[in-house]
């Protein structure tokens, strides 16, 4: 694995949450829209629809749906912050689902909004905080666990798809440096 691998894999967990189903209900009344290769719709108001997050968030845009999924705000954040903290060095916590890639839309989305509100950029601020403290914890677990010989399927329960990555790829040299060092 090399550092291509490691931007790769956070590529590819981006491309698969764009395309994974997202569910969403019909703000408006619309007739069935022709796009590249498929179609959606039509949408009846008050409805409920699954439709793949990238077209989701489009026809948000256009004020046909809203997305119904739970965004990664702070009152979400600290709680996981706070279990990453009480944790042992050894032992990672689980985090939701598409987790990384929930976070970079969320601090975009903020960052966005930031520009035109006050309460915004102090939410976007706080955020932003949560998010550096969650991933330096989890960065300092995985680089010492990485360094650590033991059980690997153990290790790798809770780390997500770049996590575990990045976890290979500081494994392999450590190991590498290990063995001439040795």
């Amino acid at each position: 694995m090399t550092q291509e691998n490691i931007v790769s894999s956070i590529e590819d967990a981006d491309y698969l949450f764009e395309n994974k189903p997202s569910r969403v209900v019909a703000v408006r009344d619309s007739p069935k829209i022709e796009l590249a290769g498929f179609t959606v719709g039509p949408f009846e108001k008050g409805n409920n629809y699954e439709l793949k997050y990238w077209v989701a968030r489009e026809l948000e845009k256009a004020g046909i749906v809203h997305i119904q999924e739970e965004t990664l705000s702070a009152s979400r954040l600290y709680p996981i912050l706070h279990r990453e903290r009480i944790q042992p060095v050894s032992s990672l916590s689980s985090l939701p689902e598409d987790f990384y890639p929930r976070l970079r839309r969320v601090l975009e989305s903020l960052k966005k909004a930031s520009r035109s509100s006050p309460d915004k950029m102090r939410e976007y601020e706080y955020v932003t905080h949560l998010s550096k403290d969650i991933i330096s914890c989890r960065l300092k677990k995985i680089i010492s666990l990485a360094s650590t010989p033991g059980q690997k399927s153990q290790i790798i329960r809770n780390l997500t798809v770049e996590e575990t990555a990045l976890y290979e790829e500081l494994s392999r040299i450590i190991n590498e440096w290990r063995s001439r060092i040795l």
